[in-house]
This record gives C-alpha cells, structure tokens and sequence, in this order.
C-alpha cells in the first residue's frame, strides 16, 4: 500500500502546474534568454525582446525571425515564415479540441499557448484533468518564457560579444519530453514512425527535412489509425 501510495504521488494527475512545468522551465528561461540576447544584439531595443514574446510566443519562429528583422525584411516575409513554421501547430489543436476548455476567452489562449512542449506535457495528462490545470500550465510556461526573453535582453544590452553553445538545451529538452512521453504511453510506436520518417526525409529531401518528416509522420499515423479502426461490416457479422 505504501509503494503504491508513492507512485500514485508522482502521477501527472496529482502533480501541481509549477511541478509540471519545471522542466519547460529548464529550456524556456536558457532559450528565451538566447533570445532576447540575439534580438538585442541584432540592433533592436531591449524592451522588444519581451514584447515580442508576450505577444507571439513561439520560440523557433522568434529565432528565425532574428536575422529576418536585422535585414530589414518586410512583415508580409516574417508573416508567411511564421506561418510555415507553426503550421504543424494546427494538428496539435485538432487532437485536443475535446479537451480544450468551453469559454472563449480560456479556449482561444490555450490555443495560443500551444507550443511543442505543451502539447507534450497535455498529452501526458489523464483524461480528466480539467481545462483549469492546462490553462496553468500553458500560462506558467508561457512564463517562463517571458523571464527568459528578458533576462537575455537585460543582458544583451550590457555586452558587446555574442555567447554560444546554450543553445543546446532546446534538444535536451525535447529528448527530456520525449523520455516523459514514452514513461507515461508505454508505446515505442510512435517515436520510432518518427525517426524512420526524419531519417528518410533527410534522405530524400534534406533542404526540407523537418516539413517532409512531420507530413510522413501523420501519413503513418493515420494509417495506423485507420487500420485499428473496427470494421462495420465485420461487427456486423
């Protein structure tokens, strides 16, 4: 009774927000601050950073956006990049629409919040968790990405040289999110789709890797799906 008492306490439903989000935290607050360390660095004033994160929040987008806005590039150009990037998002919210919360104003931030590492944390989540936790958990991430954008910022605009290497911890922290996904699943399935489907993308298609790797992905996860799905004429019978 007492070791089941123990692992029922780590269960992802008995967590609180902050626990569930601490290792987003472990990326966000280092990834943000290369950020807002880049944005500065690139001639933007300081206090761009952080809006900018406010307001968009979507971390490879704002990245990319760094040398789009050091060039002088028009918005229509960072409009559509965004869009590319995040397209991937739209089938994010089509799997969790009947978790999403009611009210409008709750639904369409979490919406909003949902991020790649959100998503992973949402999926990991017994099905009755209520819309209130996700909406914890997106806001606290959201957060910590925020706090990262500024620190970085702060920082860039003190020093003169560019810093390296930190970026590592956006991989660590997908390879944590996987591991979690994996422990809470039990199912191999899907991360080997996923690395036979990048790995093939690389092969055929290597300037576009990631957009062919994400299209194999739902191609093989449909098909699995489909072939799962019981058969009317058989139940019939």
């Amino acid at each position: 009774m007492q070791a089941c008492s123990q692992s029922n306490r780590h269960h992802p439903a008995q967590l609180s927000a902050l626990s569930l989000s601490i290792p987003v935290a472990m990326g966000y607050v280092p990834l943000g601050s290369v950020f807002g360390f880049l944005l500065v660095q690139a001639g933007a004033a300081w206090w761009l950073a952080p809006l900018m994160s406010i307001f968009v929040f979507a971390g490879s987008a704002q990245f990319m956006a760094v040398p789009l806005l050091a060039a002088g590039a028009p918005l229509g150009t960072l409009a559509l990049a965004t869009f590319i990037i995040n397209l991937r998002h739209v089938f994010y919210g089509l799997s969790l629409l009947h978790r999403l919360p009611q009210g409008r104003c709750a639904r369409a931030y979490l919406v909003w919040t949902l991020t790649d590492e959100n998503y992973s944390l949402f999926t990991t989540l017994p099905g009755g968790t209520p819309a209130a936790q996700m909406l914890r958990i997106g806001a606290l991430n959201h957060f910590w990405w925020v706090l990262g954008t500024l620190i970085g910022a702060l920082i860039g605009a003190q020093v003169s040289h560019a810093l390296a290497g930190i970026d590592f911890s956006l991989a660590a922290l997908f390879a944590v999110l996987t591991v979690e996904q994996w422990r809470a699943s039990k199912q191999f399935t899907p991360i080997a789709i996923a690395l036979a489907a990048y790995a093939l993308a690389c092969w055929l298609v290597p300037g576009q890797a990631l957009l062919a790797s994400i299209a194999l992905s739902l191609l093989a996860g449909a098909a699995i799906v489909r072939r799962k799905r019981p058969n009317p004429t058989q139940e019939a019978a």
